[in-house]
This record gives structure tokens, C-alpha cells and sequence, in this order.
């Protein structure tokens, strides 16, 4: 089963400010051996998490940041999660992940 991500909120954001694709975001969240760091250790409310994830279209490792469906009860995403935020992973969330000696940054 995939994890559906309602980016209709933050996709122009992403594409203009990390050139990032909606799409490359999703396919890391639902590649098979995707981190899930619940919440996100930067997150200030605990309704995001941070997932760390390959997109094989994009050739890299993706830190991807969901928040929680729940986050707001009067607007409901079009999926599982809304989309918030994604760009190419840091040495530390590549390492994480454990393709740090894998890729380049």
C-alpha cells in the first residue's frame, strides 16, 4: 500500500526554493527503505515527521517533511498526509538513511 502526499499547498514552494518535484518527494516516501523519524526531531508541534527516502527519478536521497492529516480538522488533504516540505538530504540524513558513502553532496 503507498502512502498518498497532497501536495496542492506546498508544490510551487518546493519546485521554486529546493527544485524538488512533488513527485520525487512521494516516491522517496514510498521507497521501500524509507526512514520515518516520528515526529520530526525539528518540529515544534509533533504533527510532522521527517522521512528519508531514494527517488530513483531524481537520482538522490530526499528529506521529506508530512504533516499529519489531523493537523488541521477543518481541511482535510486530498491523500494520507499533506506535504510540507522536501530537498535533497544533508550528510546526516543520508547517512541515517545509509547511503552516505553513496552519494555525493
Amino acid at each position: 500500500m503507498s502512502v498518498r502526499v497532497d501536495w496542492t499547498r506546498r508544490a510551487e514552494y518546493l519546485r521554486a526554493r529546493h527544485g524538488v518535484d512533488p513527485v520525487w518527494a512521494t516516491e522517496a516516501v514510498n521507497e521501500e527503505h524509507a526512514a520515518w523519524l516520528t515526529p520530526d526531531p525539528a518540529s515544534r508541534t509533533g504533527l510532522s515527521v521527517r522521512v528519508i527516502g531514494y527517488s530513483v527519478t531524481a537520482g538522490v536521497v530526499l528529506t521529506v517533511i508530512l504533516v499529519d492529516a489531523e493537523a488541521d480538522p477543518t481541511d482535510r488533504p486530498e491523500g494520507d498526509w499533506w506535504g510540507s516540505n522536501a530537498w535533497v538530504a544533508n550528510r546526516r540524513d543520508k547517512h541515517f538513511y545509509g547511503r552516505g558513502n553513496d552519494e555525493q553532496d
